[in-house]
């Protein structure tokens, strides 16, 4: 049986962010209709918790395929050549379970992340917003930089990194890539001082941002902090917020951002106004004023994964692109 393997430079080059905000709007959309089958993520931790290994399985309708990203994450990766995230996206038809594809997911993950932070931007975000903050410097860092010059025009671009090297290494780096002036910033709030859109995606697990530095208006996507116990926003940040979700349920077992406050006793469960895609498709609203602080805390959905790695393997279908790989799944005649 014929299975494509898809590497990580031809994902880059099959899944433009453009084209992958709109895989990621209408999968959230399926999503919020029922139409996907999404169990909690599970994990095999190292003996001595210095990373795991991720295994998010999912079923989606539309496209209708099953599959499993299987990743291994090492937050001490961060600052050296090896990206944090890394494993494949395995991608199965489901008339007879046959495996189609094997994607590379550390790219997966890198676009589809920002890509669902940059369609969240689009919905809650003020339509004038332009002045960004970036708090982290490294992948999702340059992806989320991308997701956002998608979706809104942007007049200023400040980073921020707990080493001020690397801050000042992707400024140049992103302005030299982009053509944009990115400016490294010597502390956080300095970045974030009257910014009306604000990512956050750095390995932090105590707070790097927050509440009162926050400018009335703004939106914030928080994408760094993927455990119960750690989180970039502090308690003041996301109380003030109006606060939206990937999903509901990942984010009542994993989002430390929202976990540590509510067991403080700042808010409950109904802090959480509405998962994006309930706010795609009209059952839920979006941004109710102009300066209310919108927060998409994001934890990055399995069903986000797989319906971003059927898109590649059908672009790879078209151009040839991937290798073809004989692997079982036919059986021998008797």
């Amino acid at each position: 049986m014929s299975v494509r393997v898809v590497s990580d430079s031809e994902v880059r080059a099959l899944l433009p962010m453009a084209d992958c905000i709109e895989v990621m709007a209408a999968t959230l959309a399926t999503v919020a209709r029922g139409d996907a089958v999404l169990p909690l993520r599970s994990t095999v931790w190292l003996p001595d918790r210095r990373g795991l290994l991720g295994l998010m399985p999912a079923y989606v309708g539309d496209p209708r395929a099953i599959g499993i990203k299987v990743v291994t994450v090492m937050p001490g990766n961060h600052g050296t050549e090896h990206d944090s995230h890394q494993g494949a996206v395995l991608v199965f038809e489901t008339e007879h379970g046959a495996l189609r594809a094997v994607v590379d997911a550390s790219s997966i993950t890198a676009i589809r992340t920002a890509a669902v932070s940059a369609l969240a931007t689009r919905i809650l975000a003020r339509e004038d917003a332009g002045d960004l903050a970036i708090l982290g410097s490294g992948v999702q860092a340059a992806t989320h930089l991308d997701g956002m010059r998608s979706v809104r025009r942007l007049t200023r671009v400040r980073v921020w990194s707990r080493t001020p090297a690397h801050a000042r290494a992707f400024a140049e780096r992103e302005s030299a890539r982009l053509g944009l002036r990115v400016e490294a910033c010597a502390g956080a709030r300095e970045a974030v001082a009257g910014a009306d859109l604000v990512c956050t995606a750095t390995s932090a697990r105590e707070p790097v941002l927050c509440g009162d530095w926050l400018a009335p208006g703004a939106h914030v996507n928080a994408v760094g902090a993927c455990f119960a116990n750690a989180r970039e926003l502090d308690s003041a940040a996301v109380a003030r917020s109006m606060l939206f979700v990937d999903r509901r349920e990942s984010a009542r077992a994993e989002a430390g951002d929202f976990l540590i406050p509510k067991a403080e006793g700042v808010f409950g469960d109904d802090h959480i106004r509405a998962e994006i895609g309930e706010v795609l498709i009209g059952a839920r609203p979006g941004r109710g004023s102009r300066d209310e602080v919108t927060l998409f805390k994001s934890l990055g959905l399995a069903v986000e994964d797989l319906a971003a790695a059927h898109r590649v393997w059908q672009r790879a279908l078209e151009t040839g692109a991937g290798t073809e790989i004989e692997l079982g799944g036919l059986r021998a005649p008797a």
